[in-house]
C-alpha cells in the first residue's frame, strides 16, 4: 500500500470506527470472560479466538451505528462536532442491536450463556456488562476516531 493510499485510509471515518471499535471492544471482551459460562472454562487460545470474533462483530455494530448517525444528519463527519442527535443515534443503534443480539444468543440461538455472576436487566434478562459496553465505549471510540481523522490531514470524501 503506497503512502497516499495509507493516508486516505487513515482519514476514513469508517476505517477508524472499525479499527478503534475492534481494539477497545477486544479489551472489554477479554475483561468480561469470567461473566460467560463456557468462556471461563475453555483454554486461553479458544477464548481469545471467540473474543476476537466478538470484537469484529462489535466493529460491525459500530459501523452500522456510525452510518445510522451519518444518515440522520447527512454527513460522515458528524463525529467532529459531537452534537446530541447523531451521538444519541449512534448509542441507540448500538444499544438496540446489542440487546437483540444478546437476547438471540442467550435464548433462541443458544450461542452462549451468562455465568451466575453476570448482572442482568430485569424482564429482558440481558447481561448488564454487554449493555454497559455500549453505553461506555462509544464515547472512547468516537474520541479516538475524531482525533485520528483530524490528524490525518487529508480531505474525507
Amino acid at each position: 500500500m503506497n503512502g497516499s493510499r495509507l493516508k486516505r485510509l487513515s482519514a476514513s471515518p469508517e476505517a477508524n470506527v472499525l479499527l478503534f471499535s475492534f481494539l477497545v471492544n477486544f479489551v472489554w471482551e477479554m475483561w468480561q470472560v469470567p461473566f460467560y459460562e463456557s468462556l471461563s472454562r475453555m483454554d486461553h487460545m479458544n477464548a481469545v479466538r471467540i473474543c476476537t470474533q466478538a470484537s469484529i462483530g462489535d466493529g460491525v455494530i459500530s459501523l452500522l451505528a456510525f452510518w445510522s448517525a451519518a444518515a440522520v444528519v447527512g454527513s460522515r463527519l458528524w463525529f467532529q462536532s459531537l452534537t446530541p442527535t447523531p451521538v444519541l443515534m449512534f448509542w441507540a443503534v448500538g444499544i438496540g442491536i446489542t440487546i437483540v443480539m444478546e437476547w438471540l444468543a442467550t435464548g433462541p440461538l443458544d450461542r452462549w450463556q451468562y455465568a451466575a455472576n453476570m448482572p442482568r436487566l430485569p424482564i429482558l434478562g440481558t447481561g448488564l456488562l454487554p449493555l454497559l459496553q455500549w453505553i461506555l465505549l462509544p464515547a472512547v471510540i468516537l474520541l479516538f476516531v475524531r482525533r485520528q481523522v483530524r490528524g490525518a490531514d487529508v480531505s474525507v470524501h
